[in-house]
C-alpha cells in the first residue's frame, strides 16, 4: 500500500476543496442565471446577456475560479494517480446542492452513484502512490523527455490530428468519440503539463526559482495550447450531443488516459505492490461507474422535469453514441440550457 505522505495529504485535501468549490459554482451561477432570465425575460440559452449584471453569476465565477486554482495546486503535491479521479466528487457536490437548493430531484440510483463515487475515491486514497520528490523543472523536462513519453506524446499528436481533419468533417456531428477523444486525449497533455508547471512554481515559491528556465515558460505555452483546444472541442460535443452520453463518456476517456499519461511521465507506479496497483485500479472503476449512474439519472430526472425527450435509457448504447446529433434538443427554445450551465458540468477537467 503506498503511503500517505505529507504532500499527498495536502493535494488530497486541495482536490476535495477543488470539488467542493467547482460543484458549487454551478448551483450559483444557475441561481444567477435563473435570476437575470427572470428580470430580463430572456433565457442565456436564447442569446441572453442579462447575467453579466447579475452579481450571483459572478460570485459563481470566483467560486469556479478559486476551485480550478485549487485543483491546478493539488497536482503540484500529489501524483494525477490520485488527484484526476477526485474530480468526480465535484458531480456529487453538484448534485447533492441542486437537490436542497435548486429543488431538482435526485434519483434513487442517483444517490446510490454518489455512494460508489465516494467508495471509490476512499480505495483510490488509501491505495495511492507517494509523490516523487522533485528538485527542479529540468528534472521534469528530463521525464518529459524520455522515450516512452515521446512515443505517447507523437501518438496522441497524430491520433488528434486525423480526428480534427479526417474524421471529425466526416462524422463530427454523429459519432459523440470524435469530438470526446480529441478534448480528452488532449485533455492528458494539459493535465501533466499543468503538474509540471505546478511543481515548478511550488518550487520557485519555496525559493528555489524555476521561472529563469525555458522549460517552465515551454510547459505555459504547452498548457494553454491544449486547455483551448480541449475546451473548444468539449463545447462542441455537448452542443451537439446529449449531455448524458458526453459527460460520463469524457470522463472515462479523460481520466484513464490521464492517469496512462502519469503512470507513463511520472512514473507512478513503480515501487508499488501489484496488490495496491490493482486496488487503485478497482477504486477508478468504481468511481467511473457511480458517475455514470449518477449522470445518466440525473440528467433523465432533469429531462422528465424539463419535458425534453431524450433517449430511454434502455436504448442502445452503440444506438446513443452514433445517432444522438442533438436536434431532439434544439427545438425547445424555452428549455435550451445556456453554455454557461454546460461547459460547467465539469467532469474534471482537471
Amino acid at each position: 500500500m503506498g503511503g500517505f505522505s505529507t504532500n499527498n495529504f495536502k493535494g488530497f485535501v486541495l482536490a476535495l476543496l477543488s470539488s467542493g468549490f467547482i460543484g458549487a459554482s454551478f448551483i450559483i451561477k444557475k441561481k444567477g442565471l435563473r435570476r437575470a432570465a427572470a428580470v430580463s425575460g430572456v433565457r442565456a440559452g436564447v442569446g441572453g446577456y442579462a447575467y453579466l449584471l447579475e452579481p450571483l453569476w459572478w460570485l459563481g465565477m470566483i467560486t469556479m475560479i478559486v476551485g480550478e486554482v485549487a485543483n491546478f495546486v493539488a497536482y503540484a503535491f500529489a501524483p494525477a494517480v490520485l488527484v484526476t479521479p477526485l474530480g468526480a466528487l465535484s458531480i456529487i457536490v453538484s448534485a447533492v446542492l441542486a437537490h436542497f437548493i435548486l429543488k431538482e430531484r435526485l434519483h434513487k440510483l442517483g444517490i446510490l452513484g454518489c455512494v460508489m463515487c465516494i467508495s471509490g475515491s476512499v480505495i483510490i486514497v488509501i491505495h495511492a502512490p507517494q509523490e516523487r520528490s522533485i528538485s527542479s523543472v529540468q528534472e521534469i523536462w528530463n521525464m518529459a523527455t524520455q522515450t516512452a513519453f515521446l512515443l505517447y506524446v507523437g501518438s496522441v499528436v497524430v491520433v488528434v490530428f486525423i480526428l480534427i481533419f479526417h474524421f471529425a468533417p466526416q462524422c463530427g456531428s454523429t459519432n459523440v468519440l470524435v469530438f470526446t477523444g480529441i478534448c480528452s486525449l488532449m485533455g492528458s497533455l494539459s493535465v501533466m503539463s499543468v503538474k509540471a508547471l505546478g511543481t515548478s512554481l511550488k518550487l520557485t515559491f519555496e525559493g528555489k526559482n524555476q521561472l529563469i528556465f525555458p522549460e517552465t515558460w515551454f510547459f505555459m505555452v504547452v498548457v494553454a495550447i491544449c486547455v483551448i483546444t480541449q475546451m473548444n472541442y468539449l463545447n462542441k460535443a455537448l452542443d451537439t450531443f446529449n449531455t448524458a452520453v458526453v459527460s460520463p463518456i469524457y470522463y472515462v476517456m479523460f481520466t484513464s488516459l490521464t492517469i496512462l499519461a502519469s503512470v507513463i511521465m511520472f512514473k507512478d507506479w513503480d515501487g508499488q505492490s501489484g496488490g495496491s496497483i490493482i486496488s487503485e485500479i478497482c477504486g477508478f472503476i468504481v468511481v467511473l461507474s457511480g458517475t455514470i449512474l449518477l449522470n445518466v439519472t440525473k440528467d433523465y430526472e432533469d429531462s422528465s422535469f424539463r419535458g425534453i425527450y431524450h433517449p430511454p435509457l434502455s436504448s442502445s448504447l452503440s444506438a446513443r453514441l452514433c445517432s444522438g446529433n442533438g436536434e431532439l434538443l434544439k427545438h425547445d427554445e424555452e428549455n435550451l440550457v445556456s453554455s454557461d450551465e454546460i461547459c460547467l458540468r465539469r467532469q474534471e477537467l482537471y
